[in-house]
């Protein structure tokens, strides 16, 4: 027998398998390079002040109850959620797109709606030429086009909305289930449009809802139209539908007995320096919402915010909603005022104070803000102290 092999020098076996792994790394640090994946947030607390609340059992008035209510809720101006969201660049100006975000409550830690993903969950394709088109639970078309010219959608959430957000222009509702096409923003135009299957066998329209919108922008000046349908509406979406302690005073049998839910909406605004000036306009209608007959509503909104500082803002608005039961011709109707004021300590932390105050006339007995149980009169007011942070 010869002598034994010498063992390789273990510098080179070094060299070697680093040489060997050089492509690969390469190849990892390209495709990181070309893909991204972003943690966010926002977490919204506040104290809440109602002059004027009843209590509610199986969707029922609770008769001789109620008053005045102190609470802490989480999630008014802007809804605490979190989420990720990613990127993939495949080349050519085409992208794969991902986002999941959940809805929380910031008070006592439990998840919006008991859902995973309350808010959004879809992946899709975009393209820089000819926009994106995404797949799953998403927000519609009028709520990304149309929803920025209330007050609601700049400032004050919630409580601001049109009464119980009846026409979902404080995206109280994402729909499931849906295709959605965006747009690139051509010459200052973009459109949007969404399907949403019902996914009942031999029902094809049952649970279903569609959309589309449009929007145009013009330096200063911005306008928008948009119009959501939405199939057996107090099954198909997380409404405001009456049960166990809530009372939907406003439209709540209605919703319960639609056959679909119709939202025409539209929206202008100007900005002059540091003033933001809105108005919008939602007809919204219940199809056979009181018997064979239809519920219809008219929202009208004026409203602006101006910032005295750049850290300190302020918001204004006016609703006036007029409705109309074809089954019985009674008119409800609603005047609301909102207000709210807030300074920027950081570019990510904000204090603020807010109110609303809503006055029922017509044939409606009872105010009810969105947020809450009715009023056991025609008059509500809602006052609120606050913080938000984002992340």
């Amino acid at each position: 027998m010869g002598p034994p092999r010498a063992a390789p020098h273990k510098e080179t076996h070094v060299k070697k398998k680093i040489l060997a792994a050089m492509p690969l790394a390469l190849c990892m640090a390209g495709a990181h390079a070309q893909s991204s994946v972003t943690l966010y947030g926002i977490v919204d607390l506040g104290v809440d002040y109602a002059n004027n609340v009843v209590n509610g059992a199986n969707g029922q008035f609770v008769q001789g109850s109620g008053g005045h209510l102190v609470q802490m809720q989480s999630g008014v101006p802007a809804g605490s959620r979190w989420g990720v969201r990613g990127t993939e660049d495949l080349g050519g100006g085409l992208s794969a797109i991902f986002r999941l975000e959940s809805g929380f409550n910031a008070a006592t830690g439990g998840l919006g709606g008991g859902l995973a993903f309350s808010r959004n969950a879809y992946v899709g394709l975009k393209s820089e030429q000819y926009g994106q088109i995404t797949l799953g639970k998403q927000w519609d078309a009028s709520v990304d086009l149309i929803e920025p010219y209330s007050l609601n959608g700049n400032y004050g959430g919630w409580y601001f909305s049109h009464p119980n957000d009846m026409d979902n222009l404080d995206n109280g509702f994402p729909v499931n289930n849906a295709v959605k096409y965006v747009s690139p923003v051509i010459a200052g135009l973009q459109v949007e449009g969404h399907y949403s299957f019902g996914g009942q066998a031999g029902q094809f329209s049952n649970n279903a809802s569609y959309s589309a919108a449009a929007a145009y922008t013009l330096g200063s000046f911005s306008a928008g139209v948009g119009y959501l349908r939405v199939n057996d509406p107090f099954t198909s979406v997380a409404g405001y539908g009456s049960g166990g302690s809530y009372v939907n005073a406003v439209y709540g049998n209605a919703l319960a007995n639609a056959r679909y839910q119709g939202i025409l909406s539209a929206g202008t605004s100007y900005t002059l320096g540091s003033l933001k000036l809105m108005f919008d306009y939602s007809n919204v209608d219940f199809s056979s919402g009181d018997g064979s007959h239809d519920l219809h509503f008219q929202n009208y909104e004026i409203s602006g915010t101006y910032f005295i500082t750049p850290t300190f803002n302020v918001g204004a608005g006016y609703t006036f909603t007029d409705g109309l039961d074809h089954a019985s011709d009674q008119s409800p109707k609603y005047h609301q005022v909102n207000l709210i004021t807030q300074y920027a300590i950081s570019k990510r932390t904000s204090v603020y104070a807010m109110g609303s105050y809503q006055h029922a006339a017509g044939s409606a007995e009872n105010a009810q803000i969105a947020g809450f149980n009715p009023s056991s009169s025609q008059n509500q007011l809602v006052t609120r102290v606050g913080i938000t942070h984002s992340f």
